[in-house]
């Protein structure tokens, strides 16, 4: 049986583009690294894809706020694939600056401001899947993972609406690295879905967490659970399609 192929869409200044694609091949897919251009020049890259991904990073330097020219361009040159793509009940994941692409570009619910803290935040949480219909969250245990943004604050203006929804797929918890909320985000809330559950954003960063040497506590010998995860979710759920 072939390995499913996902894409990793990239942007001048994202930095996490080879973390996810190895997190997606230790998950059982094949990938490839392209940006926009490309891909809006060449639609077959988008269309022999079976999952997609957007990397985290600065995406244009933030030059605008996080994830705003990335969005515009997405929009521009892609809206109507990427709408193409999860009728076809293809998922799609944004992590860190991809999930603020995905707010900003109208395909997740909410918004991302300033952290509450007013600087940026580089450091371990921990995350708890909720009940919720995100296809990519399905069964996963709670695990650590590292966070690197500076407006990673979610908002919403009815959060209650979006658990009844299904659409509240992570919450920062507590474990041995992670200490809680980060960045004052309403309800604690770390990552939402589509009403599909086929597109999932989420601040943190799972792909730099798909190895236990990874975890700064490895070498004490903490063998907690792993990002890696919500990347076998995703490949699993296209191989069952």
């Amino acid at each position: 049986m072939s390995r499913p192929l996902a894409l990793v869409l990239a942007a001048p200044g994202t930095n996490r583009d080879h973390d996810v694609a190895l997190a997606l091949q230790l998950a059982g897919a094949d990938t490839r690294i392209a940006g926009i251009a490309q891909v809006a020049a060449c639609p077959n890259v988008l269309g022999e894809a079976q999952l997609l991904v957007l990397a985290g990073g600065f995406s244009h330097a933030d030059s605008l706020g996080a994830g705003r020219v990335f969005a515009l361009d997405l929009v521009a040159r892609l809206g109507d694939r990427i709408r193409t793509f999860v009728e076809a009940g293809r998922p799609v994941i944004g992590i860190c600056n991809g999930f603020q692409t995905l707010v900003r570009s109208g395909l997740l619910p909410g918004a991302l401001g300033h952290n509450a803290g007013g600087s940026f935040v580089c450091d371990w949480v921990a995350l708890e899947p909720q009940r919720s219909v995100s296809v990519w969250t399905d069964d996963v245990d709670a695990f650590e993972c590292p966070i690197a943004h500076g407006e990673g604050r979610y908002v919403h203006p009815d959060v209650a609406a979006l658990h009844a929804a299904g659409q509240v797929a992570l919450r920062y918890g507590c474990g041995p690295l992670g200490r809680g909320n980060p960045n004052g985000s309403a309800d604690d809330i770390a990552g939402v879905c589509d009403p599909t559950g086929l597109v999932l954003g989420l601040m943190p960063h799972p792909e730099n967490h798909v190895l236990t040497r990874q975890h700064p506590l490895a070498r004490r010998g903490h063998r907690g659970s792993l990002g890696l995860q919500l990347f076998q979710r995703g490949v699993a759920h296209v191989e069952r399609a």
